[in-house]
């Protein structure tokens, strides 16, 4: 991928065929809507926990059942409410309902039929969608009897199910799927036996319209993945929204609004982008166990997925500890990182060099990583993002021929020779990152492997990306040097 330009980016405009139907699960906080979701797709994709407002964003992933394959929508709970974060929570969950096939009410048989559900059922009655109320917690007949409370809500029998265990989610998948809308012509998936195993499990694997979904599932691995990594509220999610152009992520002042990472695809001039917003990084000893735990989990295992990092900081807070924690992960996964400054319009100008000699100071151990004074709030300086990102990917997969790489290793002696040993030849074993193997006759000082690692970058345009030097000295037992 080459550079590309500073042209406005767009989410894919959904050029790559029909999408699939979508099936969206709403409900009020913490009636089990994720662990539903969880259980159709078939594995723990949405973060889950006993209290409400865990989930916040909405969550999209690919399902199946009886050879019937579409999107189904995890969502935040939809309230009523004046307070800033629960309505853009519920203004997510709208947004999922208004394209919906069908819709999922989810209820909860243990506490019954409450006015925040009652308030729900107004919404959908509004919304037009075909409505199906799934009752949950159902896991004996006492139970069973309880749902039929749930006739008040309006939209005929409840299906009752146990979205932890499984139960009755079989019966209610063949409804789902006898509403959705038929499959374009060889979009059928032929699962053979139906799709999920015995006691309601999930059909996962699918493939789904990339232009539609925003989701941890595999993508085309072609795609340059860039994670938006930080500490909490320090404006990553700002940043999505504006990088991706939609309101994806929830954003709010309270840190700690993003619970789980999500991906978007994002066209630009010079192709597309999978965009990946993370939770927000804390120290191990201020993570909570629960939610934030598996939240940081999450995170992490985007980074390590990751092509590239933009590792996003609070400039009004400058470096912290934990800004250079994060970054030290960052370089331990071996990808590139290009460092983003948000809040720039908020720094002092009086106050601007010191905080940009202190980024040079506390994280000089990232290289040459670009450094962009940004403001998502605003838009300030957010076009020089993809600019970086496109120089920084190329160099990520850069590969030398031999010829030319022994012709540079040659080169870079002339200029300056080494002490006491000669770099016989060098050849490229791998890219993500440019990894060299150099064979000399002794062992090379730490500092002239520094030379020739900054001999390389410049002969070849490697920029920021990380760089591994392996060394094999002939009768040394051999060693390594990892940047």
């Amino acid at each position: 991928m080459s550079p590309v330009t500073a042209s406005p980016v767009t989410a894919s405009p959904g050029s790559s065929g029909p999408r699939l139907p979508l099936v969206v699960v709403a409900g009020r906080p913490n009636v089990g809507k994720s662990t539903l979701v969880n259980r159709i797709v078939g594995r723990r994709v949405a973060v889950v926990e006993e209290r409400p407002g865990v989930t916040r964003d909405r969550k999209e992933l690919a399902a199946e059942w009886g050879g019937h394959r579409f999107t189904i929508v995890d969502t935040g709970g939809w309230q009523d409410s004046a307070d800033a974060l629960d309505a853009q929570v519920s203004k997510q969950a709208e947004r999922a309902v208004a394209d919906a096939d069908v819709v999922l009410l989810v209820v909860d048989v243990t506490v019954g039929l409450t006015e925040e559900d009652l308030a729900v059922a107004r919404w959908l009655q509004r919304s037009g969608r075909p409505v199906r109320v799934v009752v949950n917690k159902v896991d004996s007949e006492h139970r069973e009897r309880d749902a039929w409370d749930a006739l008040a809500l309006g939209f005929g029998d409840p299906w009752t199910v146990s979205a932890l265990h499984g139960r009755g989610t079989g019966d209610l998948l063949d409804e789902v799927v006898s509403l959705l809308p038929a499959a374009p012509d060889g979009e059928a998936a032929q699962s053979g036996d139906g799709g999920l195993p015995p006691g309601g499990g999930g059909g996962a694997g699918a493939p789904i319209d990339p232009d539609r979904v925003d989701s941890t599932v595999a993508r085309d691995p072609s795609l340059p993945r860039v994670a938006l990594v930080g500490r909490p509220n320090v404006g990553k999610s700002t940043l999505f929204n504006r990088l991706v152009g939609d309101e994806r992520s929830v954003t709010h002042d309270a840190p700690g609004t993003t619970r789980d990472a999500l991906d978007t695809v994002v066209e630009t001039p010079e192709g597309a982008v999978c965009f990946i917003d993370t939770a927000g990084m804390r120290r191990k000893s201020k993570t909570e166990r629960g939610t934030e735990y598996f939240s940081v989990i999450r995170a992490l295992e985007a980074l390590d997925s990751a092509d590239i990092a933009l590792l996003v900081i609070d400039a009004t807070a400058g470096i912290t500890h934990q800004d250079q924690r994060l970054a030290e992960r960052i370089a331990a996964s071996g990808c590139p990182t290009v460092v983003v400054l948000n809040k720039w319009e908020l720094v002092a100008v009086d106050d601007r060099p010191d905080v940009l000699a202190d980024v040079g100071d506390r994280l000089a151990f990232l290289g040459d990583a670009p450094v962009l004074k940004i403001s998502a709030l605003t838009g300030l300086g957010v076009h020089h993002i993809l600019p970086a990102v496109g120089t920084a990917e190329e160099a990520y997969h850069t590969r030398i021929p031999t010829g030319e790489l022994n012709r540079a290793i040659k080169a870079i002696q002339v200029a300056h020779a080494p002490v006491g040993a000669h770099i016989q030849y060098a050849v490229q074993g791998a890219i993500d990152p440019p990894t060299f193997t150099l064979f000399t006759n002794g062992r090379l000082a730490p500092t002239y492997l520094r030379y020739v690692e900054r001999g390389l970058r410049e002969r070849f345009d490697l920029g920021a990306t990380p760089v591994k030097i392996r060394v094999r000295a002939r009768g040394s037992g051999g060693g390594s040097r990892r940047h």
